[in-house]
């Protein structure tokens, strides 16, 4: 079965976007995997189509309503248990082991959050894990939602054309991916590190790992906690 993504949204003219382009709209069009929206205005009951109101306490901004939130969700999920993720900057950080996780799974209905965030209630009442992709503010959840996507679709079966190009790189194997290098072997005058072009084969994983380490040490050091560190 393919991977199926559920888009939860108030602008699903807003999708494919860039994904309908480059791997992931290649493996859109192959079937690869499969994308819908819902509209989640489609659940409102009043004739405005009201789906925010004032925070409770208040203070500035609106929130989405739980009831019509709620019933875009159940519309969604009816009959499936894939997992319900909402984009949210209090979520936890998305990682390349969930993305993984993700991807081995049938897909999952992602919630884009807009207006000052969701009805707590709903978070709980429907189970949504909340997931950020980093330490700052979007406008909505929907380039969160897509930036998640394109993390999960790239690695799915059959999307990168060498599967092994997702094996080797930055936190694949908790480490920052170690420096690139391609011909001309002498460029403004830098030249290419004579290691890679030696055709040791040892010489040149070594390098690699040492390279790797030396820049998660200076870039993120928090990642070295798990690492074996090569002497």
């Amino acid at each position: 079965m393919a991977f199926r993504a559920t888009i939860l949204t108030l602008y699903p003219e807003m999708f494919p976007g860039f994904l309908g382009q480059s791997l992931s709209g290649k493996a859109l069009a192959r079937g690869d995997w499969a994308l819908d929206c819902v509209q989640i205005r489609d659940f409102t009951t009043d004739r405005h189509r009201t789906v925010d109101d004032t925070p409770a306490g208040g203070g500035a901004g609106m929130v989405l309503k739980p009831d019509v939130l709620a019933r875009a969700i159940d519309h969604a999920s009816e009959g499936d248990n894939r997992p319900r993720l909402l984009m949210s900057p209090r979520g936890r950080p998305l990682t390349q082991a969930r993305v993984r996780e993700l991807a081995a799974g049938d897909g999952a209905i992602i919630v884009c959050g807009r207006f000052e965030g969701v009805d707590q209630r709903v978070i709980y009442g429907r189970q949504l894990e909340e997931v950020s992709i980093g330490d700052y503010i979007l406008s909505g959840g929907e380039p969160a939602a897509m930036i998640l996507l394109d993390a999960v679709v790239r690695i799915l079966p059959g999307v990168m054309g060498n599967a092994l190009s997702g094996e080797h790189e930055s936190f694949e194997g908790g480490l920052l991916e170690h420096p690139h290098y391609t011909r001309p072997q002498v460029w403004e005058g830098m030249e290419i590190p004579g290691v890679l072009t030696s055709g040791h084969h040892a010489a040149i994983e070594k390098w690699r790992r040492e390279e790797a380490e030396q820049l998660t040490r200076a870039r993120r050091p928090d990642l070295l906690s798990a690492q074996p560190v090569t002497k």
